[in-house]
This record gives structure tokens, sequence and C-alpha cells, in this order.
């Protein structure tokens, strides 16, 4: 067994490998297994024995036959109705209950169920559903399709949970607890959750929930956002410090217990699982409670494994019992942050500076994760590299301590616990307000855009030869090494000699962006927004849906877009402006374009609120007002008076390029586009692309002004399934009638328009217009 041992070591890595190229083969294409055959040339490069290189390949062979069994499971239709039984991935939001389900098989499903009652919503609150079985009647429907490219996908996230389908369900019957040994874990949990909200102050309860039992559901999303903009939302995750902290407690507990060390390492050995499964079971949770298993388990067998052989070991047991999870965001930086610090432990060991290494330990890790960071979120924070030296160690020594150990006060009868809050609770809101006030800077963020996967790995490759030249002590040609293809990446849109429009999916309302040949100039017109309406107080979301925040901010950062020109609000309608006030929280904005009289509107204050924490200037603009750039004008045609009415006093403007001429009507209606008639008769003449009115509202787009334009191509920004039927029928008849061809965002998602030496390119959501 230990020759054993001593043959595989150091090499699990190359097994991991393996497995990892196996799982994306099966997942996304088999031309993927391409990458076994560089694999195993690395490991022949590496002078890997010739059993390993077997060894490899048919791991890998092997692994994609099960991988590839997996998926096909997942495309079988889901027989209903059944009897199902809830994970503990679940959140009750507003009227909506989501989460996964699991059936007879163990096969996962996600679940929507929309909560019929008051009282309904408060029975399901009180109880805790993980194993808990329920007779489900309902339908299996198809994932939504994402508002964009960036945009989050529904079915790459089922994907990455090995999940069947999405169920919504129309009838859901209690049947009973399950017997699984999981049940009193699951139990406990939730108990533990009902503890903190009713022993902790209210402004301490989401914290820790989140570092203690892994619930992140109740942390606040301003706050959460502010972590982000610091690259410390890691913290609010159970991690590998977390685990080595509780772990190490708990060893010392049974060693004062006069409980011998084997056994102490036994009870350590099963209790770390079930804490993994009470905090909450993230990738992160798993892979330092498995990482510290294969090690407590090596020496207590008395056998050597090296610290990234146990890694890529949890690492293997993790993708081949859910090869999805190879997709999920978590799990990707958790193993290759992890894996950074591994592997450049001769780099960290060269300082003994507690400062200098924390530093160092910070920027090994961040540099190896970066690229994948801009994939998935196209940005990474600056600030990260400094304010990691410094919450890491207090989050860690300071604040999860502390909240284990008044934890444990609550349980006493003694009130301990009310004087430690009466302490804490003050400095734990004044460092709350601290971050604050450091993470509102937008500058701090670097916010490139997303890589392609070209862009990916020669990103990949730059930090790769940088991590080979820091270890030869090589620190300049490292530096320059990863600080010049970072930069090439930054300036890659600004060698784009197209012009593209943008019309953004963002359901009900109105969003168009504009980038300019070069990215001489970006222009925003409106920001989308939704019609809210009062709801009894039980059906209200914890978190509310924004548009600007979760479709808006998300294609800006995705195009690499970090500041917008001319930010244009067409009229005061929340479907146009009430996404705003998160732009101007995200992306610098140089001016707003409003029309005359909109801003006394009440929908607009959030916005203006927002606007005074900015030097943004506002300016109020109508007909015959005009600016260029380049080759591109940009003219306001309408209003023509300085009184706000509403939809007919929207900025209407004309985009003139070279020859190119688009046109841009807000919620403009049928007397705005008579007026529109008679003032530019020839200048509205045969345009190119037009903005229907009003979301193709049939009191818009008047047969007479149809005709004028006749546009060679038309947009409808509309939501699918909207309740006002836009666009309407005999508007979209009016269209065709004319043999102008047209989309609707709700339905064909994001529009991009590109003009290209006078070519245009119409790309949808799965197909390409060429004229």
């Amino acid at each position: 067994m230990l020759y054993l041992v001593n043959l595989f070591k150091h090499n699990w890595i190359f097994y991991a490998l393996s497995i990892c190229i196996s799982a994306i083969a099966a997942l996304e294409s088999v031309r993927l297994l391409a990458l076994l055959v560089i694999l195993l040339l690395f490991c022949h490069y590496k002078q890997l024995l010739k059993i390993h290189l077997v060894f490899v390949f048919f791991t890998g062979i092997g692994s994609y036959l099960l991988f590839s069994y997996e998926v096909n499971k997942l495309s079988v239709s889901v027989e209903l109705p059944a009897i199902l039984t809830w994970s503990d991935e679940y959140r009750i939001n507003g009227v909506m209950l989501r989460g996964f389900m699991t059936n007879a098989e163990g096969e996962k499903l996600y679940v929507t169920y929309e909560i019929k009652s008051e009282q309904e919503k408060q029975l399901l609150e009180a109880q805790q559903l993980a194993g808990s079985n329920f007779f489900v009647v309902g339908e299996q429907v198809s994932p939504s399709v994402p508002a964009h490219r960036y945009g989050f996908s529904m079915a790459q996230y089922l994907q990455s949970k090995n999940a069947r389908g999405i169920i919504e369900i129309h009838q859901l019957t209690f049947v009973g607890k399950g017997n699984s040994f999981l049940q009193p874990l699951y139990d406990q949990r939730f108990r533990l959750k009902l503890h903190i909200e009713e022993t902790f102050p209210p402004s301490l309860v989401a914290e820790a929930q989140a570092l203690l039992i892994g619930l992140q559901h109740n942390v606040d999303d301003e706050l959460n956002r502010a972590y982000q903009k610091l690259g410390i939302t890691h913290l609010f995750a159970i991690s590998g410090l977390h685990v080595a902290l509780v772990s190490f407690l708990f060893f010392q507990l049974l060693l004062r217990m006069s409980i011998r060390r084997e056994s102490a390492t036994i009870l350590l050995l099963a209790i770390l699982p079930m804490y993994a499964i009470v905090a909450g079971g993230a990738p992160s949770i798993w892979r330092a409670v498995s990482v510290v298993e294969f090690i407590m388990l090596a020496r207590y067998f008395r056998w050597n494994i090296p610290m990234d052989d146990a890694l890529s070991l949890s690492f293997i047991i993790f993708v081949l019992l859910e090869p999805g999870v190879i997709f999920q965001v978590g799990f990707q930086l958790s193993y290759l942050a992890t894996y950074s610090l591994v592997y450049s432990s001769r780099i960290l060991a060269r300082y003994s500076n507690f400062w200098i290494q924390s530093f160092f330990i910070t920027f090994v890790c961040q540099i190896l994760v970066y690229p994948l960071l801009l994939f998935h979120f196209f940005e990474i924070s600056l600030s990260s590299f400094i304010a990691n030296i410094f919450f890491v160690p207090l989050f860690s020594f300071v604040i999860l301590p502390i909240n284990l150990a008044v934890l444990v006060l609550t349980f006493l009868p003694l009130p301990f616990d009310s004087f430690v809050f009466l302490l804490y609770e003050p400095l734990r809101t004044a460092l709350t307000n601290f971050i604050f006030i450091i993470q509102q800077p937008i500058i701090q963020m670097w916010n490139p855009g997303k890589p392609s996967i070209l862009w990916l790995v020669f990103l990949y490759s730059s930090v790769f030869i940088t991590f080979y030249l820091l270890d030869k002590q090589s620190t300049l040609k490292a530096i320059l090494l990863l600080v010049l293809p970072a930069i090439v990446f930054h300036f890659q849109s600004y060698w784009d000699g197209d012009l593209k429009i943008s019309f953004v999916n963002v359901g009900q309302g109105d969003c168009i962006v504009i980038e300019l040949p070069y990215r001489k100039s970006v222009i925003v017109i409106d920001a989308g927004g939704l019609l809210r309406f009062d709801q009894e107080k039980w059906k209200e979301r914890q978190t509310p849906y924004e548009v600007g925040r979760q479709i808006v901010v998300p294609y800006l950062k995705g195009r690499g877009i970090q500041s917008i020109d001319t930010f244009v609000l067409s009229h005061a309608d929340a479907d146009h402006v009430e996404g705003a006030e998160e732009v101007l929280r995200e992306v610098i904005v140089k001016e707003v374009h409003v029309t005359p009289g909109s801003i006394s509107k009440p929908v607009m204050n959030d916005f203006l609120q927002e606007l005074k924490k900015t030097n943004t200037k506002l300016i109020e603009k109508m007909a015959g007002d005009y600016w260029k750039v380049g080759a591109t004008t940009f003219e306001y045609l309408w209003p023509a008076d300085i009184e706000y009415e509403g939809n007919n006093d929207s900025l209407v403007i004309m985009v003139t390029h070279n020859q190119y001429k688009a046109l841009f009507t807000g919620d403009l209606e049928k007397e705005g586009e008579q007026q529109l008639i008679q003032l530019y008769t020839e200048k509205l003449r045969n345009i190119d692309l037009l903005k229907a009115g009003h979301h193709g509202s049939k009191t818009s787009s008047i047969e007479e002004f149809v005709a004028l334009t006749n546009p060679k191509f038309a947009v409808f920004m509309a939501g699918e399934n909207n309740r006002y039927n836009h666009p309407h029928i005999d508007v979209v008849n009016r269209f065709e009638s004319y043999h102008i061809p047209h989309a609707t965002t709700g339905l064909e998602g994001t529009i991009e328009v590109t003009i290209t030496k006078g070519e245009i390119t119409i790309e949808k959501s799965n197909s390409i217009y060429l004229k």
C-alpha cells in the first residue's frame, strides 16, 4: 500500500485534469476530448512513467463515458405527478418558493411554486423543508432564455447543478418527513437559523447566518455589492480558514477533555462532514473539509500525502459525484485559489514579514483567478490587493471567533451574550459604515469586459508564465508579462471600427446602447425599469428585482463599457428610467439628457438622489439641439416646447452615421408622430433603422409615419407575454404590409445592430439577419 502511495505521489493533479477535461467534453462537446492528447503530451514532457500515461488516458476515457451517460439522463422528461423530496437548497422570496427537489431515483430537479396565501407562506417558513416529502402536481417547462449574451443563463445554472429541468408546481401537498440519515443535520441547521434570528441583534443576523451556517440569502444586496467592489465577498463564504479554525478549536477541546489524540482524530474525521452539511455544503466548504480529511487519514495511517495530492483527490471525488460542478463559479474559484497557494509555496516562503507575505498570498490568488473573474463577472476589484491584507485577518481571527463565541453564549442561561452584543454591535456597525465609504469610488473596479475563449487562453498563458518567472525570481519580466497582455485586452474594444447599436432586452421597457467606432463615445438611451404596483406586505420580495442592476449593468460591463458619455432619459416613465440609478452607481456617466420638465415627476426622485452623489451634468434637451462625434451626428427632433405632458414629449433622436440613419422615438404616440411628419418630411424619408414608438402600442406607429420612414429594419422593445399585448397585432400587420423586417426584444432577446462600411449585420438570440 505504501508503495502505491509513493508511486502516485504528486501525480494526482494529472488525473484531476483528465477528469476535468472529460467532464467538459461530456457537457459541452466531444471534440474537447482532444485536450486529453495535449495533457498526455505534457505528462510525457514531465517524464511521468508509462503506467501513469496509460492510467491518465483510460481515466479520461472512462470518466467521459460515465459523464455522458449521466448527461443523457438529464434530457429525459420528468414524470409527474410524483412524490419529491426537498433538498437544503431552497428559498422563499415574496410569493415564490424556489429550490431543488429530488425524485425517488435521487435525481435533482429545480422547482418553482407560487404561494397561494399568507397563511400558507407562514406555514412553509415555520418548517424545515429540507428532507420533507411532498406530493407534487405540475408541469416541466423550458429554462428562460438569457436577456443577453452577458446575462444569467438558467440552462447553464441547471447544468452546473446536474438538475434535469424546471418544474412549475401547481399543487404542493405535504406527505411526511424523510428518514434520511441527513435529516437530523438539516433540522439542526434550520434550528440554528431560527435561533440566530431570535437571539442576535437584527443588524448582525445576516452576517452570523452567513459565517456560521453558510446561509447568505439575508445578506443585504447593497452590502454584498460593497464587498464585491473591495474584492472581499469570499469572506461571507465559509472557506478553508473557517474549517481550519473550527477543526483546531474542536480538536483542542477534545484534547483538553483528556481524550487521546488518536481518538480525537477519529472523532474529528466523523464530525467534519457533518459540519460541512450544517454549514450549507458549498464547494469551498467541501473542498476544505475533504482536504483536511485526506491529510488526517494519511497521518493516521502513517502515509505522507502532499497537499497538492490531497487537493486533487478532493477535486476528483467532487467531479465524479457531480460533473456539472465544474461550471459552478464558487467551485472554480475555490480550487484555483487553493492550487495557486499550494504551487506558489516556494515564492511565499521567501518572505517572513507578515504584511509582505499577506500581500503576496492575495497577489498569487488574485492573478490566478483574474481571467476567470473577468469571464464570469467582467470586472475585478483593484483595491482587493490591499483590502484582503486587512480584512482577511480581521474576519478570520476576530469577527468569526466572536460570532462563534457569542453563538455559544446565546445558549447559556445568563445574559453574557447581551453584554457582548452591547460592545460588539456598535463596532461592527461602524465597520460596515466604513466599508460603504471606501467602496464608493467606481474607479477601483477594472472593467475591460468579458474575454472570449481565445482571450481566456491567452490571459491564462501569461499568468502561468508569470508564475514560472516569479519562481525563477525574474520579478520584472514576470510583471511585464502579466501586465502587458491585460493592457492589450483592455484596449481591444478601442480597435473596433464598427458602429454598434444594441437594443437590450429589459422586458417591458427601453434600453438602447450606442457604441461609436473605436469607442470614441458611448450613448445610452433609457435604462429600463418595472411598473410597480402596490401589493400586500406578505407578497413583497425580500430582494426586489431591479432591471438596471440585473440586466442593464451586466450588459454594459460585459461590453467593457466603463463610462457613458451621454445618458439619455427619453421621458419620465418607470419602464424607461427606473434602472437609471443603478447605472449611475456602477458606471461613470459624464452627462445626462432629459426632456424639459420631466425631472419634476416623482418617478425621477431616486435617480436625482443618486445623481447628487456624482459629478454628472444634467441637461434639458429639445428639438434643434445636436452634437457630432467624428462621422456621427446626434440630433434631437422632439419635443418642441418646455411643458412636459407625458409620452408625446419623449426625446426623439436621429442618429446619422455617414449615410446610415437611425431614429429612436421613445414612447412617442400618434400626435407626436404627426408633428414629426410635418416638420421633418424629407429627413425622415426612408431611414435605415427605427425603434418603434411606445413598444409597438396601437397608439403609435401610425400608417403615415410608417410609410414615410419606411425603415429597412424596425425594433419593438416589449416584454414577452406583457399585459399590454405589445406590439399590437395591428401595428405588426402594418409593418408587414410594407414588407418591413422587424423584431421584438421580448421574443428574440437583445438585438445587436452592427454597421460595417455600409453593410448591416443584425444579430438576435439565435439568428443573424444580413442585408
